[in-house]
């Protein structure tokens, strides 16, 4: 892998952890997915149904983000910062071939939600779609990300996800997202995501969600191996 030059801008690293944030929340409730579908008794008609809407939403959510970043973010960055072509260009591809995978797990979840015996066509559509997307996500962290701290600033980073990742969703949405990306989060991370919000949103966000969120999550994984899985990070998933 070819290293990307990066421009000699006078700003400070633009502040980029929600994505690492975001990345660790689907690799978090991916491999809880995969508890649950691997460990006996499997899901009852309800938690059933429950995991596979579970399924189908992270996948809209993980397809939107995708959208936002071909849309907004990779746009920005390849006009202001030209040597990162290259590395744009496999973000591309690995997005390409991560759309697929998705459209295979959405309907490897429906015909769960109606059938029990569709469990091992979900757990293969699981494993597909984890050899594509997890490689895809440590490369946009490791790699993609300092390019664009290194090329824009903080407040154009912030403008960015307002306006592709934040705005095009309605508030019930961004509700159950918030939830979803601080799940097992540590005090310091929460308080950063949060901190991205204005005050009165933020305590709607925060408040205004929050049972549904937990009802959500004892149906999906209850008390068992899955509810103690917290969010996976570059390192940890590089040492499991």
């Amino acid at each position: 892998m070819s290293t990307t030059s990066q421009p000699s801008g006078t700003h400070e690293p633009a502040e980029t952890r929600s994505m690492g944030v975001v990345h660790s929340a689907l690799r978090r409730d991916l491999k809880r997915t995969r508890v649950v579908l691997e460990s006996p008794p499997y899901p009852d008609d309800a938690r059933r149904r429950a995991l596979a809407d579970h399924v189908e939403w992270m996948m809209s959510f993980l397809h939107a983000h995708h959208t936002a970043e071909d849309t907004g973010l990779w746009p920005l960055i390849r006009s202001r910062n030209p040597a990162a072509a290259e590395l744009l260009d496999q973000m591309a591809a690995d997005h390409r071939r991560i759309g697929p995978a998705i459209d295979a797990l959405n309907e490897a979840a429906s015909a769960y939600r109606t059938d029990p015996g569709a469990r091992e066509q979900l757990l293969g559509a699981l494993d597909d779609l984890t050899d594509v997307l997890l490689p895809h996500l440590e490369r946009e962290e490791l790699e993609m990300m300092p390019v664009v701290a290194a090329t824009i600033d903080t407040a154009t980073y912030l403008e960015v996800e307002s306006k592709y990742f934040v705005k095009p969703k309605g508030f019930v949405e961004l509700g159950r997202e918030a939830h979803f990306l601080v799940d097992g989060v540590d005090e310091e991370t929460r308080d950063f995501m949060f901190g991205l919000v204005p005050p009165i949103p933020r305590f709607l966000l925060d408040h205004g969600f929050k049972r549904s969120y937990s009802h959500r999550s004892e149906l999906l994984w209850d008390d068992g191996p899955a509810s103690r899985i917290r969010p996976i990070t570059v390192e940890q998933k590089k040492t499991s």
